[in-house]
């Protein structure tokens, strides 16, 4: 079994997966293709997705049973054990605008019955 998820990836890449994959929601597909057509389908997401984003899982003869990888996600899979885990980075928000303080003006209209 094979999926693929693809997100913000241009309409020719959906059209030419469906070749191949059964769409069964937007921008997810799913099939049962040999390995190499599967490398080859994945090849060719990670050339033609542009800006966008792709996940590929498969069903494999491991611990978890499947196995995936990833092409422009901010999440990684990364290998503990033996185990592929998702490495999600540390957002911090930024530092340059700092959160307001005190009464909103929406506020002090309610609470002090001005507006």
């Amino acid at each position: 079994m094979t999926v693929i998820v693809l997100t913000q990836c241009p309409v020719g890449l959906r059209g030419f997966l469906t070749r191949w994959l059964l769409e069964i929601s937007p921008g997810v597909f799913i099939g049962g293709p040999s390995a190499r057509i599967r490398e080859t389908l994945w090849a060719e997401v990670r050339q033609y997705a542009g800006n966008g984003r792709a996940l590929l899982a498969y069903s494999s003869d491991n611990e978890q049973g499947f196995t995936f990888d990833t092409h422009d996600h901010k999440w990684n899979p990364t290998d503990r054990e033996g185990i592929t885990l998702i490495h999600r980075p540390n957002e911090r928000t930024s530092a340059t605008s700092p959160t307001p303080r005190g009464w909103s003006k929406a506020a002090k209209r309610r609470r002090y019955g001005s507006g």
